[in-house]
């Protein structure tokens, strides 16, 4: 199998992007991981490792905060750790993150097998360079999932919880009414510039999530009003999100449209 993979290094007020892109059978995937401050937010894919790593030595971190578990995020804390900087997350899969690997064969092909690592747990503020990160929990991407806002400089680091204002597909697990509950969480908070895992670098952050979370609301309640004229999922689905996408077939599933509108009609 050819992947065709580029690398891209940029700098934003102060903060250093790194974004690797990975690309086969229609499908283009990427990840970033950002420093600042003295620290590393998250670390690429495993795939990825050559690029990443290299940027990894470049920047030199006194420590990494991992957003949440999943493989494009953790790919390189391994290596982090085995060079002595400690790796900050969630403790929900710390223990999952420290065996093998286990994840569907698309994202193994992807994004690689992730090797073991050790974590430290995030504490509720995390001490930085001349500041500090204000922990957020954010989940409905990943239940373990967290962003960190810079309250001295405004700058939010978002993992996955933006990605795009207008979400069409999300993974079988993923919960749209925490995401929507993880956006109105966030917005109560001072923050300017964004920067997210998928999108990159996001001047006005907070306008990007206020769209993000209007557009859900309405979706929400699209679903809501089809469910109780008695649409099924299937149903609902096609009439919302008729369109597919690659990712829908080569994942076998895993990502689909479907999931938005079981997420929000089985909601507990």
């Amino acid at each position: 199998m050819i992947f065709k993979q580029t690398s891209t290094k940029t700098e934003r007020s102060g903060v250093q992007l790194f974004e690797s892109t990975r690309a086969a059978f229609g499908v283009k995937l990427n990840c970033y991981a950002f420093y600042s401050d003295d620290v590393l937010i998250d670390t690429g894919s495993y795939s990825l490792r050559q690029p990443f790593r290299t940027f990894i030595d470049d920047v030199k971190p006194s420590m990494v905060l991992i957003t949440h578990h999943h493989e494009d995020h953790t790919g390189n804390a391994s290596y982090c750790h085995a060079n002595g900087i400690p790796v900050l997350m969630s403790p929900l899969y710390a223990g999952k993150c420290s065996g093998k690997a286990d994840y569907p064969m698309y994202r193994k092909l992807f994004w690689g097998k992730r090797p073991p690592f050790r974590s430290e747990q995030l504490p509720e503020v995390v001490q930085s360079g001349q500041g500090s990160m204000k922990v957020i929990s954010t989940p409905g991407h990943a239940a373990d999932h967290h962003s960190f806002l810079n309250e001295a400089t405004g700058q939010l680091f978002s993992g996955d919880l933006y990605v795009s204002p207008k979400t069409k597909v999300v993974l079988r697990e993923e919960s749209i009414p925490e995401i929507i509950r993880s956006i109105e969480r966030v917005l109560t908070y001072d923050f300017g510039e964004m920067f997210c895992c998928h999108a990159g670098y996001v001047k006005d952050g907070k306008k990007a999530l206020k769209i993000k979370l209007e557009y859900l609301l309405k979706v929400k309640d699209k679903v809501m009003a089809l469910h109780h004229e008695g649409l099924q999922i299937k149903e609902i689905q096609q009439a919302l999100f008729p369109k597919t996408y690659p990712i829908m077939a080569f994942s076998r599933g895993e990502w689909d449209s479907k999931h938005i509108v079981s997420s929000i009609v089985n909601e507990r």
